[in-house]
């Protein structure tokens, strides 16, 4: 079931990793990251590579078996290279700032919405209509992506809201054209 697992992990250069007390520790240019590992899994370094094996043969322990090989693999990324995503605001008088610590959005509601940014992500807004989030860790960036998104998600009708960069809305045509085409 898990191919993935069996594949070895090189380690990239700038980056350390350490394995103690059940958990593995990875530290690089950009920061350090931890995971608890699963009792089921063990994980190894040998010659600048970290090798993970399952216990047993069950499909829970193979399924684990390539669940933390991409997880580790994800840490090593983040911590050498980092992770982003970008995000478009699509509306009339829509429009994200960044002040401090919170970003501030103007979604057409009565009121702006402060977003207080978490620790270990960076929020920038080149542009009044462009969200950059950027981080070492790649789940609590898609989280945070997923956080800013829910507040006005696209609407099919007009395209409103706010999407990331690139994602393509299936628009639907409006009542007044369904009954002038029927």
């Amino acid at each position: 079931m898990s191919r993935i697992g069996k594949k070895p992990l090189a380690i990239p250069s700038g980056a350390k990793v350490e394995i103690k007390d059940g958990s593995i520790y990875v530290e690089g240019p950009k920061g350090k990251l931890s995971r608890k590992l699963s009792d089921r899994i063990s994980v190894e370094i040998k010659d600048n590579q970290i090798l993970l094996k399952r216990s047993t043969e069950i499909k829970t322990d193979k399924s684990l078996h390539g669940l933390y090989r991409a997880l580790i693999a994800n840490m090593l990324i983040g911590v050498t290279e980092g992770y982003g995503k970008d995000m478009e605001i699509i509306g009339v008088g829509f429009k994200a700032a960044v002040q401090g610590n919170v970003l501030n959005m103007a979604l057409g509601f009565s009121h702006p919405i402060n977003f207080p940014i978490p620790e270990g992500i960076k929020i920038e807004t080149p542009k009044p209509t462009q969200i950059t989030i950027r981080g070492i860790d790649k789940e609590k960036v898609g989280e945070v992506a997923h956080e800013i998104r829910a507040f006005y998600p696209p609407e099919p009708y007009k395209g409103k809201g706010i999407r990331f960069a690139g994602e393509y809305i299936k628009k639907k045509i409006g009542k007044a054209q369904a009954t002038a085409k029927g």
